[in-house]
């Protein structure tokens, strides 16, 4: 009786009568695969965004926010508050890669353009580095996706004991007191790091939003009820999988699995939709924690998608 009540309150079919009938002839997974065919709604999506602070995109979940603008030297924190609005409060000078441009190779001395985490924080490190360091997720995704290659790029500190150059080999250098006090305001595994050559693009456009939401949310439709055909039409044909698996490899393995046509549930949590910065337009970074069971298969875990908008549709880059 639960789950009717529930349903009667948040379905988007607003006569009860209309949900009981349903529920009556075909059960609680008739009623949850209108549910699911709702989520795809735009018209939803745009009622949630209305709602929301979008500054830096669609941000489910608390996070903190650092900024790095190569062209001004700077790095700033943001911090989402209790009314899920970001605001700024500290800003540090900062030195980057000693070129411009996005870094594309081992040695190029140039400081990466994207959006990474912060995997790991190194307390005991040569003093040449400060008094500690954040390591980033580069290279990332999309970063493998073009071919990218290098590591090694943190978030550290000004030597304690020599002078050093006024630019790096690649990473982001903050002065010691400003590394300690950022160390104390972040939490790790609630930050991203957005990296661009110019000023962060800020307030993208709540219909591409919208649009990315609805198609996110067809596209599990698909996979939840195995329409293979409708699934892999969101798939670009230049996708190109994390281990490199090709489109056509793709499609060849996923038509095996929807063929075993089984019932699964798949739900998606703490999404975040961010505009990739500093490159062609419409290019968006989604990620989301993904639970996923079936009969033969069950994962839960971080899900990661680079997105083109093509023609109000988005097309899958690639996946990981």
């Amino acid at each position: 009786m639960r789950k009717i009540l529930l349903i009667l309150a948040f379905a988007s079919i607003t006569n009860a009568q209309d949900i009981l009938t349903q529920y009556r002839q075909g059960g609680m997974r008739d009623i949850q695969k209108k549910l699911d065919l709702d989520l795809g709604d735009k018209e939803y999506w745009q009622n949630v965004l209305s709602k929301i602070d979008t500054k830096y995109g669609y941000i489910e979940s608390a996070i903190n926010l650092l900024t790095c603008n190569k062209k001004t030297a700077s790095l700033e924190l943001s911090v989402m508050d209790k009314n899920n609005s970001f605001k700024k409060i500290n800003s540090y000078s900062a030195l980057t890669g000693k070129y411009s441009g996005d870094k594309k190779s081992e040695g190029d001395n140039k400081t990466p353009i994207g959006i990474y985490n912060i995997v790991k924080k190194l307390d005991k490190v040569d003093s040449f580095y400060g008094p500690l360091a954040l390591v980033t997720s580069y290279p990332n995704l999309y970063d493998t996706y073009n071919n990218k290659d290098g590591h090694g790029i943190w978030i550290h500190g000004v030597p304690t004991d020599k002078q050093r150059n006024e630019y790096t080999k690649g990473c982001i250098v903050i002065g010691n007191k400003d590394l300690v006090c950022l160390d104390k305001s972040i939490d790790y595994d609630k930050t991203l790091l957005i990296i661009n050559d110019t000023q962060i693009k800020t307030y993208p456009s709540k219909n591409e939003l919208t649009t990315i939401l609805s198609n996110l949310y067809t596209w599990r439709y698909a996979w939840i009820y195995n329409d293979a055909e409708k699934y892999l039409s969101f798939y670009d044909l230049a996708f190109k999988r994390f281990d490199g698996m090709d489109i056509d490899d793709f499609k060849r393995y996923k038509t095996r699995i929807f063929s075993k046509n089984e019932e699964k549930t798949i739900d998606f949590k703490d999404i975040k939709i961010i505009p990739y910065p500093n490159y062609e337009k419409n290019i968006y970074a989604v990620n989301f924690t993904e639970d996923y069971h079936s009969r033969s298969f069950s994962f839960s875990g971080n899900k990661t998608l680079i997105v083109k908008l093509t023609n109000n549709e988005f097309k899958i880059l690639t996946e990981e």
